[in-house]
């Protein structure tokens, strides 16, 4: 049983070290990585040590500082290829950024926040960097927006509490008053927006994604600069392209549309 304790430990202690890559700071000291898991700087250079071996963290020869390495790459590809949705929404994603130049994202939830699992960037809408593995709040993106249709007031209360609801824009819904209201309008039109609700100068549209049962598993957006998606004009239209695009993933996911019940008195008709 102590054995089983240590081991775990071991396993916990290195997992953080790799967590303090992200916190923002792509290289970190030996020092930077006590400080943020709490281990002693011996501890931290031991753990470094083992996971530069095994490629998880690789190490800068003449600065000295560390970063994630290529193994943690090899663990995102397989998990990314065996998600049933990444594997539907993938191509579809892609093709859909080049043709409309602009951002298409498609997420999911993980607990409390949203989990992007691929992103592509058009020509109207480059990133230096890429939203795969990146976490956002559900309560202030449109994906989110999507990904909270899947769960009751109550349910969206316990999971976000509304003190947790924090303001990154004069814009950003910060009550569940006004996030049911605005989830009421999504739930009827079939699709989200967002403009400038999360960061300056960005807008999207977005649509649930559904699996053979019925449920929204995620959801999928078209977004970019304010001047490239030019919203106010073109919503209807990017609305439109947005949910056909959700609708055909989901098709893939075996879902085939919203079961009916027969109407009353028709049971047993010829």
């Amino acid at each position: 049983m102590a054995s089983d304790q240590s081991n775990n430990q071991s396993v916990e202690r290195a997992i953080s070290v790799l967590r303090a890559f992200l916190t923002g700071r792509p290289e970190l000291r030996v020092s930077d990585v006590a400080k943020a898991t709490g281990l002693g700087v011996s501890t931290a250079s031991r753990l470094l040590a083992t996971l530069e071996t095994l490629e998880f963290v690789e190490r800068d020869e003449v600065s000295g500082l560390y970063r994630l390495g290529t193994a943690p790459i090899t663990l995102g590809g397989v998990a990314l290829n065996q998600n049933p949705v990444h594997r539907e929404a993938r191509q579809v994603a892609q093709d859909l950024a080049a043709a409309l130049g602009l951002g298409v994202n498609v997420a999911v939830r993980r607990g409390e926040s949203m989990f992007y699992l691929l992103n592509f960037e058009g020509r109207l809408a480059p990133r230096s960097f890429v939203l795969t593995g990146q976490r956002k709040p559900l309560y202030a993106t449109g994906i989110g927006k999507c990904l909270l249709l899947g769960l009751t007031p109550q349910e969206r209360r316990e999971l976000v509490p509304e003190a947790s609801m924090q303001a990154f824009t004069s814009r950003t819904i910060v009550t569940h008053e006004r996030l049911d209201q605005e989830l009421g309008a999504v739930l009827g039109r079939g699709y989200a927006t967002e403009v400038e609700e999360l960061a300056f100068g960005r807008a999207c549209v977005a649509a649930p994604i559904r699996d053979m049962s019925g449920a929204v598993v995620a959801a999928i957006s078209i977004s970019g600069p304010l001047s490239a998606i030019a919203l106010e004009a073109r919503e209807a239209e990017l609305a439109r392209t947005v949910i056909e695009t959700a609708d055909s993933i989901s098709i893939g996911l075996g879902y085939v549309g919203p079961v009916h019940a027969a109407p009353a008195g028709r049971a047993g008709t010829a």
